[in-house]
């Protein structure tokens, strides 16, 4: 059996962001053919018995990976599934001129090393503007924004890079339209396949895979 399991926040967590109460790690386990036909017999269950063990959380941040993670027994092949920083942006780092950024990269490298998992696949922060300024949502100048959205990215590429493996939801959504999008910064249903796509690209090739 091959257990996926999900740790983080809504762009793993968003089913109640689509009528149907799908979210990326039932696809990644199971598609659904009749919505997603593309996808048919790309999942893990086409390969072997999978099953999903969803810890994602709606608004987390990098404080609450550890409440996530307690109580874990993983057994025979398993892979895991991360996705954090986009609320700790909104929550303060997107203003960060200090040494919040550094906090937030030594919670996520603790929690990471410790996480009794292997692979761990961390995806990192999106951009629901698509690069445009003019599609600004927050209250801080975009271009402070944009430069500690990078900052997170960049810790989130480093910790991937020695202990996992990161999964570009960044540079895969820039390719998308905001029909990928809901609530201005939430995975609509097409957001949530697209989330599946970047990350089942990596289990489906990667060392999940053997």
């Amino acid at each position: 059996m091959f257990t996926v399991y999900t740790f983080g926040d809504s762009i793993l967590d968003c089913a109640r962001y689509n009528q149907f109460g799908i979210h990326p790690g039932q696809l990644v386990v199971r598609n659904d053919d009749e919505r997603f036909p593309e996808f048919r017999g790309q999942d893990l269950s086409s390969r072997g018995p999978a099953r999903l063990e969803h810890r994602a959380q709606d608004g987390a941040t990098v404080a609450s990976l550890p409440r996530q993670a307690a109580n874990l027994r993983p057994e025979g092949r398993v892979a895991a599934l991360l996705t954090v920083g986009g609320n700790d942006l909104l929550r303060g780092l997107i203003r960060d001129d200090g040494d919040d950024i550094a906090a937030f990269a030594q919670a996520l490298e603790n929690f990471v090393r410790d996480l009794p998992i292997r692979p761990v696949l961390i995806g990192n922060v999106y951009d629901p503007t698509f690069g445009d300024d003019k599609r600004n949502f927050l209250s801080v100048e975009p271009a402070i924004g944009r430069a500690n959205h990078r900052r997170v990215n960049e810790v989130l590429a480093d910790v991937a890079g020695r202990y996992g493996e990161l999964v570009d939801l960044h540079a895969h959504f820039l390719t998308g339209d905001p029909s990928w999008f809901t609530a201005t910064i939430e995975p609509s249903l097409r957001g949530a396949s697209e989330v599946r796509r970047a990350f089942l690209g990596h289990l489906l090739t990667g060392a999940a895979s053997g």
